[in-house]
């Protein structure tokens, strides 16, 4: 009796000191949750970031995991105040997510001051991994660069020679006009013209009509979420593709064209990074996801949260510690990416995570076999061809290297 009391008590002792052992790891999900980006990141990115946890088996290996979600509505002073609090109040080790580029760049800075982790699934501007790099910021799921390679690159070669562009006016939709008007000029085409629109906005009729007035034969689309939607869907009622110009989608979502159908989107081109239907483990954790979030299947901005939460757990479970931001970003560097829903790849100097992209064409309502049968693969862009060349970012980063 007396050995089984010793027994019980050494292996109370033993289970006492591995809960003390544990090491706490509290990560920030920071997007929109309630305006034009909800349905690309919002509670799905929440529910990504959780499945990435579980996934992990966080537990197991010693992290004590959890997680907190907040809205940003989009406005880079909220973003900022809600970073400082979590990291200076809240204990948040790690931000994710965030959508809308000029919250990206002050979270951003607000992280490399707190020496914190930020990890960007949402937002699109290269410049957070150009003259705005950190060491403690990784880029994951796409950037402008790609968008404009993929997208921009395929349209020009197929006749697509003079474009105009409809700019969100802030950060994300002027860098994708940048970088978009650099591949088409490379590639022989010309900009003829560009307007900025208010962010967000409702009615694009004025600006459709300019662009058709233009006459250029691309009209591109340097916008996303709700914006993109209210365009394209403006611009069917104006008749622009059947009177022979072409519309840009320079950054689309699966959720914009379930939400657009393929009867209104059929025939447009785009550029993705995931895409649910691309593979096994793409469906299997999709048909996960949407069963805890309402049916919806995952957008490109929730897959990356639930890939770089993973691989940032990987790092955390190396250093068995979470607190150093600078280092555990080092560490992700450090260890080769590899998840069911990119694939295989690494996170280079300057922060930017390099997988596959690829281009898609909207299915045509006949060709659709369900309300998510959305896409059809045109091509596989490498990694190293979609993302720009580690030298040519302007990143001090690389530079000092």
């Amino acid at each position: 009796m007396l050995k089984r009391l010793l027994l019980a008590s050494a292996l109370c002792a033993v289970a006492a000191g591995q809960a003390l052992a544990q090491t706490p790891v509290k990560i920030g999900v920071l997007n929109d949750r309630s305006g034009v980006y909800a349905d690309i990141a919002g509670e799905g990115s929440v529910v990504a970031a959780r499945m990435a946890v579980e996934d992990f088996k966080a537990a197991e290996k010693g992290l004590k995991v959890e997680i907190v979600a907040a809205d940003h509505q989009n406005k880079p002073d909220v973003g900022a105040s809600i970073a400082r609090q979590w990291y200076d109040r809240d204990g948040v080790d790690a931000i994710f997510d965030v959508p809308t580029s000029s919250v990206a760049l002050a979270v951003n800075q607000v992280t490399r001051e707190k020496n914190k982790a930020f990890v960007n699934s949402g937002a699109g501007t290269a410049d957070l991994t150009g003259p705005q790099c950190s060491p403690n910021t990784v880029h994951w799921t796409y950037d402008t660069v790609a968008l404009a390679n993929g997208t921009g690159g395929a349209m020009v070669k197929r006749g697509g020679t003079t474009w105009f562009f409809l700019t969100a006016d802030y950060a994300f939709g002027q860098a994708l006009q940048r970088d978009t008007t650099e591949v088409v000029n490379k590639n022989g085409g010309k900009v003829v013209g560009a307007v900025k629109t208010p962010f967000p906005t409702a009615d694009f009729s004025s600006f459709l009509l300019q662009a058709q007035g233009s006459g250029a034969k691309v009209i591109g689309l340097a916008n996303a979420g709700g914006d993109t939607i209210n365009a394209i869907k403006q611009a069917a009622e104006f008749g622009i593709t059947e009177g022979g110009q072409a519309i840009a989608g320079l950054l689309i979502f699966s959720s914009d064209i379930h939400a657009l159908t393929p009867k209104i989107a059929q025939g447009l081109v785009l550029t993705e990074p995931f895409y649910w239907d691309l593979n096994d483990g793409t469906r299997a954790f999709s048909d996960r996801f949407a069963k805890q979030n309402g049916g919806k299947k995952p957008t490109a901005v929730q897959a990356g949260v639930y890939a770089s939460v993973l691989h940032y757990l990987k790092a955390v479970e190396a250093l068995k510690s979470a607190s150093d931001g600078g280092k555990v970003v080092a560490k992700m560097k450090e260890i080769p990416t590899d998840d069911p829903l990119f694939g295989k790849g690494n996170i280079r100097p300057d922060g930017r995570t390099i997988h596959d992209m690829y281009l898609f064409e909207v299915k045509k309502p006949a060709e659709s076999k369900g309300p998510w049968d959305l896409y059809k693969t045109l091509a596989t862009i490498p990694g190293d061809e979609a993302f720009r060349p580690l030298n040519q970012g302007n990143c001090p980063l690389v530079n000092k290297s």
